[in-house]
């Protein structure tokens, strides 16, 4: 089971860069490479617990559905995302924000099970592991953009 760990250090204050991480506007800016798009449950706006939503987005040539749900929340020190229906066997995405001298260390903790057994495990060494982590990076590129500049107002209302 892989299991991915990134750390991202943002001069940001925690609320923001929690709020900027749980935003599904934001999500899309950071995903435009893949056309994602919120298709159902919470499909704009700040995602609380207990709510879901749905992507479509382009991966690996093919369009694919993936319904995550936000399963835990502690605002703004964690929340954790799981997969409702999707590609993966199943993935669970912690969410960490800690104040630091500096602003908020964001950590990521994604673990996932690939489908298909064996073809599953081969895939996960050759290129998806590869691709969540980039995926990742993208998106903590852009939350980390929005929240050490102005545009973190134009997602989040304090």
């Amino acid at each position: 089971m892989p299991k991915i760990e990134l750390a991202t250090e943002i001069k940001a204050d925690k609320k923001i860069v929690f709020d900027l991480s749980r935003s599904i506007d934001l999500h899309k800016i950071s995903t435009k490479h893949t056309n994602e798009e919120a298709v159902a449950g919470k499909t704009t706006g700040l995602i609380e617990l207990h709510e879901s939503v749905t992507w479509k987005a382009k991966h690996f040539g093919v369009y694919q559905l993936l319904t995550s749900k936000i399963t835990e929340f502690e605002s703004p020190n964690y929340f954790i995302d799981e997969m409702e229906n999707g590609a993966f066997k199943w993935f669970r995405h912690k969410h960490i924000f800690v104040d630091t001298k500096n602003g908020t260390l964001m950590t990521d903790i994604f673990e996932y099970e690939s489908p298909l057994g064996f073809v599953g495990i081969c895939a996960d060494k050759l290129f998806l592991k590869k691709y969540m982590i980039n995926l990742l990076e993208k998106r903590n590129k852009t939350i980390k953009e929005f929240a050490e500049t102005e545009k973190w107002k134009l997602i989040v209302k304090l």
